[in-house]
C-alpha cells in the first residue's frame, strides 16, 4: 500500500478545505493509499512536515492550503535527497501557481486529478542558495500586498483584497538603485520594481505568457522609475491591462537562469507571496526540473 502525507492548512483561503476532509481522505484510502493527515499549527511548520515525510518512507506528499503553505511544502522538500512527487490542492484566496499549472481549483476535481495524474517536473528558484520559492521571486512597489493583507480580509475580498490594498500604496512607491547581472550582462539603474517568475499569472493580475514550467529559465520583468506621476499611471495602465509590452521606455522584459540584484540598501523581497527578508545582494538561480507535481494527464488537458 502507498504511503500518502497529507499536509494542509485549515485557515486559507474561505477554510473551504475544512468541510471536503472526509471527502478527500475516502477518496485516497479507495484508491490505495494509507493516509497520514498534518494540519499545519504554526508558521513553518508545513516545511518541517514536508521534510519528515520525505525521510520516513512516504511515496506522496498532499497538500492543501494557498500559495504560502505551498512554498513551505517546497522549503522541506528541497533540503531532502529524495524529493517526493507533490500532489496540490489550491485553497488560498488567489491560487497564482496552481492556475498556471492548470490544476483545479475546485477540490474534488482536483482530488480525482491527482488519483488519477501523472508527474510532471517543475523548476524551483533558488534565494541567495538558503531559501527556495515556487513561482515568483519580487522587490518593490506592491510586493507588500500578498503578505501584509490580513488573513481575514483575503478570505472574504480574494483577489478584490489585493487589488484595494495594493492602491491604497500608490504614494508609498520607493526607488532603488541597483546593479543588475544576468547571462554575461550589466544593467544599472533606478527601479520601482522587479520579478522573477514561473507563472502565468501574478495575484491573480498580471498574466504572462509562452513560457514553461521546466525549462531551466525564469521570466524576469523590471520596472524603471517613472519621472512623472503620468508615467506612473501609463506604467500601472500597462500592468492592469496585462501588458507589459505597453510602455518599454520603462519596462523590461527577458528570460534568464540566474540573476543577481545588488544595492546599497537592504530590500525587502516576497517569495510566492510570503515575507522572504531583506538583503543588499539577492542572486537567484532556477534548479532545472528540481520538483514533480501530480497533474491531470495529458489528454485531459488537450480534452481528448
Amino acid at each position: 500500500m502507498k504511503k500518502l502525507y497529507f499536509i494542509f492548512n485549515l485557515q486559507s483561503g474561505k477554510a473551504k478545505i475544512s468541510a471536503k476532509l472526509g471527502m478527500i481522505i475516502d477518496i485516497f484510502t479507495k484508491s490505495g493509499y494509507e493516509v497520514t493527515t498534518r494540519p499545519t499549527q504554526e508558521k513553518l511548520d508545513a516545511a518541517d512536515s514536508a521534510e519528515y515525510a520525505c525521510k520516513n518512507g512516504f511515496d506522496m506528499i498532499l497538500c492543501s492550503g494557498g500559495d504560502g503553505t505551498l512554498n513551505e511544502v517546497i522549503q522541506g522538500i528541497m533540503k531532502c535527497d529524495k524529493r517526493l512527487p507533490i500532489g496540490y490542492l489550491p485553497a488560498g484566496s488567489t491560487n497564482d501557481f496552481a492556475k498556471g499549472m492548470e490544476i483545479s481549483t475546485n477540490i474534488e476535481e482536483a482530488v480525482e486529478d491527482i488519483v488519477s495524474g501523472i508527474p510532471s517536473l517543475c523548476d524551483i528558484g533558488s534565494f541567495n542558495g538558503r531559501k527556495y520559492f515556487t513561482y515568483i521571486a519580487a522587490f518593490g512597489a506592491f510586493t507588500d500586498v500578498t503578505y501584509e493583507t490580513p488573513q481575514l480580509v483575503k478570505n472574504l475580498l480574494g483577489h478584490v483584497a489585493y487589488i484595494l490594498n495594493g492602491l491604497t500604496r500608490l504614494n508609498k512607491i520607493k526607488s532603488y538603485h541597483m546593479k543588475i547581472t544576468f547571462d554575461e550582462q550589466e544593467i544599472e539603474d533606478n527601479y520601482i520594481f522587479g520579478m522573477v517568475t514561473n507563472s502565468s499569472s501574478i495575484a491573480g493580475l498580471l498574466s504572462l505568457n509562452d513560457f514553461l514550467y521546466d525549462d531551466g529559465l525564469y521570466e524576469v520583468t523590471l520596472i524603471k522609475t517613472p519621472s512623472n506621476m503620468i508615467d506612473l499611471q501609463r506604467i500601472i495602465h500597462s500592468l492592469l491591462n496585462l501588458d507589459i509590452d505597453l510602455d518599454t521606455r520603462y519596462i523590461k522584459s527577458f528570460r534568464t537562469s540566474k540573476i543577481k540584484f545588488e544595492c546599497d540598501e537592504e530590500i525587502s523581497w516576497t517569495l510566492d507571496g510570503e515575507f522572504g527578508g531583506t538583503c543588499k545582494c539577492a542572486e537567484i538561480e532556477n534548479v532545472k526540473q528540481a520538483v514533480q507535481f501530480i497533474t491531470k494527464k495529458a489528454e485531459e488537458n488537450d480534452g481528448n
